[in-house]
C-alpha cells in the first residue's frame, strides 16, 4: 500500500512553512489543515474523475506543483493540492489509484447531464 505526505509550500524557494498537509493512499485522499481551526476533508479515491497537473514558471523553478483533482465528492467537487513536490509523480498516482478504487468497487463514472426529473414525469 503506497501513501505520500507532503505539505503545501510557499511559492518562495519552495518552504513548506504552511498548516495544510496531504496524505494520499490507495483508497483515500485527505486534506488537514488549520492551526487554530483544524478542518480535515476526506475524498474516498473512487470518487475522483480527473486529475489536472498544472505548474507554473515559479513553480517550475522551484520544483514544485499543483494539483487538481476534479471529484464527485459533495464538499469538494475540485480538490486541489497546492504547491506540493513530486506533483507529477503524485498525480500519477492518484490516477491509478482511483481506477483501481473504481474497479474494485465496481464504480461506473456518470455524467451529470442536469436532466431535470420533474420534466420527465410531466412527459408521462
Amino acid at each position: 500500500m503506497a501513501e505520500y505526505t507532503e505539505r503545501k509550500r510557499w511559492l518562495f524557494l519552495g518552504l513548506p512553512f504552511t498548516f495544510t498537509k496531504y496524505i494520499i493512499k490507495d483508497d483515500m485522499l485527505t486534506i488537514d489543515s488549520g492551526l487554530f481551526k483544524k478542518v480535515e476533508n476526506d475524498c474516498y479515491m473512487y470518487k475522483v474523475q480527473d486529475v489536472e497537473l498544472v505548474t507554473s514558471l515559479a513553480e517550475r523553478l522551484v520544483g514544485i506543483g499543483t494539483v487538481i483533482c476534479y471529484t464527485g465528492d459533495t464538499t469538494h467537487p475540485k480538490l486541489i493540492l497546492s504547491h506540493i513536490k513530486h506533483a507529477k509523480e503524485i498525480k500519477n498516482f492518484i490516477l491509478e489509484a482511483s481506477e483501481q478504487a473504481r474497479m474494485r468497487r465496481r464504480t461506473l463514472n456518470t455524467l451529470n447531464i442536469n436532466a431535470d426529473l420533474d420534466d420527465m414525469e410531466d412527459a408521462e
